[in-house]
């Protein structure tokens, strides 16, 4: 099982949290660290996503700071950007980093956002779009100099570099829980990396991910999941959200029955949000749950 940190936003977070989770998972030999985006949401969800930084400009920022873990997207909602912007955005956050990015993606599900972004009429086609610009990046990153020609986006006689140094191979994960969603990890994604879903519910999905994958003839995609660490909460203390909670040991029998499924990656989420709390949250996850585990 390889480990990542989701970094930290919401009230009472700061860039100095975002260093400190990301020392603390260099230090700790983690795999990646995670940003998550929203841009300009409603204020009825202010509580969870009004304080949160630019995901991209994150991601530039952390190139330069950290040397060795993985730089991914937790997940990018594709549908409200120019899809070529993106592209070269990405692609030069792969080229500070030395080829570190993992391109998280996702559709998006905020009516409201989307409307507060001028982008209305996209939040109704933002699956296709995202389809197509998925492809598009492909295509850019390839180094192919052939003309693009898609329903959102067509152009030729075009220059595009630096490439990013994992090339068309960048990896692209895909969030998502509707069937659609499924179906397009199967067709598109390196990946799927889902989001407050326990093992059970997880289980439901696979077989949906690889029929998709077997019927566009790609190999199955690599399974994620990005899930809350609550130690010592009991579940009746919960916010209604998926949470490993309890003791180290409750935590890590989830932890293995994630990995029974195939599960080989998670992206871990705190409650702490200061830079010396979530320091101790993830040291004390790598004390306590991680010598319980033979995954």
């Amino acid at each position: 099982m390889d480990y990542g940190v989701c970094l930290p936003f919401g009230p009472g977070s700061s860039i100095e949290a975002v260093d400190a989770a990301a020392e603390t998972a260099e230090r700790l030999g983690w795999r990646d660290v995670w940003v998550t985006d929203h841009l300009l949401v409603d204020r009825a969800d202010a509580a969870d996503y009004g304080r949160i930084t630019e995901a991209i400009t994150t991601l530039a920022y952390l190139a330069g700071r950290t040397s060795r873990v993985r730089l991914g997207a937790s997940v990018i909602v594709v549908p409200p950007r120019n899809a070529v912007i993106l592209a070269k955005e990405m692609a030069t956050v792969d080229v500070a980093s030395r080829g570190r990015l993992i391109a998280g993606v996702g559709v998006g599900w905020s009516e409201r956002e989307f409307a507060n972004l001028g982008m209305s009429e996209r939040h109704g086609v933002r699956g296709v779009y995202t389809d197509e610009a998925v492809t598009l990046w492909r295509h850019l990153w390839s180094g192919s100099e052939e003309p693009f020609r898609g329903r959102f986006h067509a152009f030729e006689n075009f220059a595009f570099g630096p490439l990013p140094p994992q090339g068309a191979a960048l990896p692209i994960w895909f969030g998502g829980r509707d069937p659609r969603a499924l179906e397009r990890v199967g067709r598109l994604a390196d990946a799927y990396h889902s989001s407050a879903t326990p093992p059970a519910k997880y289980a439901d999905r696979i077989p949906l991910i690889r029929a998709a994958a077997e019927a566009a003839g790609r190999p199955m995609p690599r399974l994620s999941a990005r899930v809350r660490v609550r130690l010592d909460e009991a579940e009746s203390a919960g916010d209604g959200f998926y949470a490993m909670r309890g003791s180290a040991e409750d935590v890590a029998r989830e932890i293995s029955a994630f990995a029974a499924l195939g599960v080989d990656h998670l992206a871990l989420s705190f409650r702490e949000v200061d830079p010396d709390s979530v320091a101790r949250a993830m040291e004390r996850f790598a004390a306590e749950v991680r010598p319980l585990l033979r995954v």
